[in-house]
C-alpha cells in the first residue's frame, strides 16, 4: 500500500469516525511522499489562501468538502472572528475546548490579531465547514450576527449540545 493510499484511507476513516473524535488530517509527510514533479507545487497551492495567512493544514486535499468551500470557511474565520466567535458549533468539538465555530478553524492569533496557526479539525468535519460557510454566505449577504446565529441554531435543532458560545451583543453593529 502506497503512502498516498494510506493517507486517503486514514482520512476516510477519520471522517467516518465523526467530528467529536477531534480527528486531525494526516501529517504532511504522508501527503507529499511519492508525489510526481509539480504535484508538490499544486498541493502547496491548494493549501494557500492569501499571502497574509499561513498555509492551511496539509490534509486540505483529502478534506470532507470541496477545497474551495473549505478554504472559504477558513478564510472567513481568519477575517471575521467578530462573527464566528458568536456562532456555535454542534459537532461535539466543545469537548476539545472549542468555544464557537471560530475555534474549529483558527488555533492561534498574534497580538495584532493575525492568524498564526490553523485548527486542522476544520478540514475533517463537515458540520464545522457547513456552519462556517453558511455564516460567510449570510454575512456577505448583509445578515446580522444575531440572524446568522438564529439560522444556524434552526438548522441544527436536534443537536442538544453545542459549544459554550456567547450570544452576540445587542444594539451594536453585530445585531
Amino acid at each position: 500500500m502506497t503512502g498516498r493510499v494510506r493517507a486517503l484511507l486514514a482520512t476516510a476513516l477519520l471522517g467516518a469516525a465523526g467530528c467529536s473524535q477531534n480527528a486531525t488530517p494526516p501529517p504532511s509527510s504522508s501527503v507529499f511522499s511519492g508525489q510526481a514533479p509539480g504535484q508538490t507545487q499544486r498541493l502547496t497551492e491548494a493549501r494557500t489562501i492569501a499571502a497574509d495567512l499561513p498555509l492551511l493544514p496539509p490534509g486540505i486535499v483529502q478534506g470532507v468538502r470541496p477545497i474551495a468551500m473549505t478554504k472559504a470557511a477558513f478564510e472567513f474565520a481568519a477575517r471575521h472572528p467578530e462573527v464566528l466567535r458568536y456562532i456555535p458549533c454542534f459537532c461535539g468539538c466543545d469537548r476539545g475546548g472549542h468555544k464557537g465555530n471560530h475555534d474549529c478553524f483558527v488555533a492561534g492569533r498574534n497580538a495584532a490579531g493575525q492568524v498564526t496557526a490553523w485548527e486542522p479539525h476544520g478540514i475533517v468535519c463537515e458540520m464545522c465547514i457547513d456552519i462556517g460557510y453558511l455564516a460567510r454566505q449570510m454575512h456577505n449577504g448583509g445578515a446580522s450576527v444575531a440572524s446568522i446565529r438564529q439560522a444556524v441554531e434552526q438548522r441544527y435543532p436536534g443537536a442538544h449540545q453545542h459549544t459554550p458560545t456567547p450570544n452576540p451583543p445587542r444594539g451594536g453593529t453585530l445585531d
